[in-house]
């Protein structure tokens, strides 16, 4: 099973009042840093799915734009489009503002779908969507998907095919940014 990543990093921060949250600093890091630390090291090739990725291109990692700036959705069709000549069987899927997820997320998603299950997700307290085992065999049913003008919501995709769930004991481990309270919050757990 060869598994190619992808950082989504696509989103438009409203709610951090426009910021690209995969250069907000956390710890002296940024955050796009710090998901590639923990997730390139379980996967065989390492993207960035993002709209805004001019500060992004140091990194030396390929920059995958959406097509249609429809969420994270796009960002694994653009990941699967870059994946699928390459020889990718699956997509795993991160989010840049979870700064924390397991550094053994892939490892789990895999054993998950040893039970059945087309699509593998995480779940800690509750699922995770973002963080998921995508088959690239999905490619064009995702497209279509998308411009069908159905709301592009990744659980209502994600649902339509058997899931397999990833159980992680530590629900800290997806805290996420998303307002300045949760960067505030997680900032100073990092000064800990």
């Amino acid at each position: 099973m060869r598994v190619f990543g992808v950082i989504l990093a696509g989103g438009q921060g409203r709610r951090l009042g426009g910021i690209d949250k995969a250069t907000l600093d956390l710890g002296g890091a940024r955050l796009v840093d710090l998901a590639i630390a923990r997730l390139e090291p379980q996967v065989e090739q390492l993207a960035i799915s993002s709209n805004s990725g001019a500060e992004l291109a140091a990194t030396g990692l390929p920059i995958l734009v959406d097509d249609a700036p429809l969420g994270p959705l796009a960002g694994l069709l653009a990941a699967m489009d870059w994946a699928a000549p390459l020889g990718a069987d699956y997509i795993a899927s991160a989010a840049v503002d979870c700064p924390h997820f397991p550094c053994d997320l892939v490892a789990h998603l895999r054993l998950s779908l040893e039970g059945g299950g087309t699509i593998a997700l995480a779940r800690a307290g509750r699922v995770h969507g973002t963080f998921g085992l995508w088959p690239v065999t999905l490619r064009d049913d995702l497209a279509q998907f998308l411009q069908s003008g159905a709301n592009p919501k990744l659980m209502d995709y994600a649902t339509r095919y058997p899931l397999a769930y990833a159980s992680f004991p530590d629900e800290a481990a997806f805290d996420n940014i998303n307002t300045p309270q949760d960067l505030a919050r997680l900032r100073t757990a990092a000064q800990v």
